[in-house]
């Protein structure tokens, strides 16, 4: 019998958080175990009852991992037409309020054992990996494939000495998924450059709107009205997620607008801003709770406005092509993937925007062909990323997985450089100064005591001290003996104290 491969998905949001890395790695994992010929499974962030009340909508939290996971299965029975076999497991992490993300919490690639670590897919490979302290994930997996969901340049370049940050954050995505990822895919052109990295839109959407899409179209060759509802827009509700752009366009333009109405669908940080702004228009812009995007309540929307520049490759964008419906969207490469598709009109400004609105409410939609909604199917999307990634093509270079948790055997100076460099992040995210100084959560080299409970962790957390005076432990101030070989050091610590 054919050995099957092992493939683990990391990603870095969950359900009942509608956002694109909750949702595509959800299908990524089904759409894997889907012909039986893998073992996957798919590992997720754990919040806590406190932080769940900060990142979840309308109040919903769960007691056990257990619960939520029931949670996640329905809701992904629900809109697939197969039941998946693949394994779920939960990581330790915590909420970030200061940039607005969940970050993990100690080593999340133990969740997978080593006998089973073959194919990792790290989506948002650098959000996973800022702060990881633990085994090296090219050294406990053949092939590690990270995913490039978010601009995050762009986003901090939007925050106060957003330049500057941006520049150090560059440097330091680059440096993290550099030592960590052997093949970087980024979703479209938006996205930060990674070195030797392929575009590739290897996300798919969710095949109930396919199926809405369709019943659209039937609708449409029947020659009834399949579309009866003007425009709106859905995404999480904080101003970088395209709020600002659109509610500017209305506000600039809110004359040449007269007569259309907009609804405005979503939760977050930015709801009540977002509300207060809306309700200083001329124009009748109403603000809705967030909902799921499948709801009959959406069905009949003829237009779907999104003018965001912050996403890579747009969820609800795939979704609102998927079910028929008109899309005007930036002129931007986060949408070069979408403008193969007749319903997607691009704008480079304010006039045409403008023009571009006002074509939509007095035009019909265009049938999609059954080709077209091929191409957004998941199918379409597993198959390009089995293309892209290659992970059946066997790796050139052979990494160890006895010298160390961080360390590869390898030859060449470009290795080795890589090698150190993976070291320094190692030695850097050990200590709880350096952590800090970079931005993440105090005192998460470890899961905490409730999460431990929680997630029914029962082994004792890693010995801490004895601690020097800048936080760092004793052991992670000296490379060990397979180390110090590898990078060529010769001093051993006790020579390194008396030429001191």
């Amino acid at each position: 019998m054919e050995k099957k491969q092992h493939i683990a998905i990391f990603t870095t949001a969950s359900l009942p958080w509608l956002t694109g890395t909750a949702v595509n790695p959800l299908f990524r994992a089904a759409y894997f175990a889907k012909d039986g010929k893998r073992d996957v499974v798919l590992g997720i962030p754990w919040l806590s009852l406190k932080d769940q009340g900060l990142v979840y909508p309308n109040k919903i939290t769960y007691a056990s991992p257990s619960e939520q996971e029931q949670y996640i299965r329905k809701w992904l029975e629900e809109r697939i037409d197969f039941v998946p076999k693949f394994n779920i497991e939960f990581y330790p992490a915590k909420f970030s309020r200061d940039k607005r993300s969940i970050l993990p919490v100690g080593d999340i690639s133990e969740i997978v054992p080593d006998e089973e670590a073959d194919i990792a897919v790290l989506e948002e490979p650098e959000h996973l990996t800022w702060y990881h302290h633990g085994k090296r994930w090219k050294t406990k997996f053949r092939l590690v494939v990270g995913i490039i969901h978010t601009n995050y340049l762009e986003y901090v370049k939007r925050e106060k000495n957003g330049t500057v940050q941006a520049f150090l954050l560059k440097y330091l995505n680059n440096w993290v998924v550099g030592i960590y990822c052997h093949k970087v895919i980024r979703l479209s052109g938006a996205t930060q450059d990674y070195s030797d990295s392929v575009i590739c839109n290897v996300h798919g959407v969710n095949p109930k709107f396919i199926a809405i899409g369709k019943k659209k179209r039937e609708q449409q060759k029947n020659g009834e009205k399949a579309f009866t509802k003007g425009a709106y827009f859905i995404g999480k509700m904080i101003w970088s997620k395209g709020y600002k752009e659109l509610l500017k366009l209305l506000r600039v333009h809110q004359k040449e607008l007269a007569g259309l109405e907009v609804d405005l669908v979503g939760s977050g940080e930015d709801s009540g801003e977002v509300k207060k702004a809306a309700e200083k228009l001329e124009l009748p812009v109403r603000v809705h709770p967030a909902r799921d995007h499948a709801d009959p309540e959406f069905h009949d929307y003829k237009l779907f406005i999104n003018p965001s520049t912050t996403d890579v490759v747009c969820t609800t964008t795939a979704e609102a092509l998927a079910m028929g419906k008109i899309v005007v969207c930036a002129n931007h490469t986060s949408n070069d993937f979408f403008k193969q598709f007749p319903n997607c009109w691009t704008f480079n400004d304010g006039n045409e925007f403008v023009k571009l609105i006002h074509k939509a409410l007095a035009s019909e939609p265009a049938q999609l062909t059954d080709a077209h909604i091929h191409d957004l199917s998941w199918e379409a999307a597993t198959e390009r990323f089995l293309k892209t990634a290659e992970i059946d093509k066997p790796l050139e270079r052979k990494l160890s997985r006895t010298t160390s948790n961080y360390m590869s055997a390898t030859m060449s100076l470009q290795e080795r450089m890589e090698d150190a460099s993976a070291f320094v992040h190692h030695v850097a995210s050990g200590n709880e100064i350096s952590r800090r100084i970079f931005g993440a959560i105090p005192d998460t080299l470890e899961p905490d005591e409730v999460q431990r409970k929680e997630l029914g962790i029962t082994d004792t957390p890693k010995k801490t001290t004895p601690k020097k005076q800048d936080g760092a432990t004793s052991d992670s101030l000296q490379p060990d003996e397979v180390l110090r070989k590898d990078l060529g050091t010769n001093n051993t610590p006790m020579k390194q104290a008396q030429a001191n």
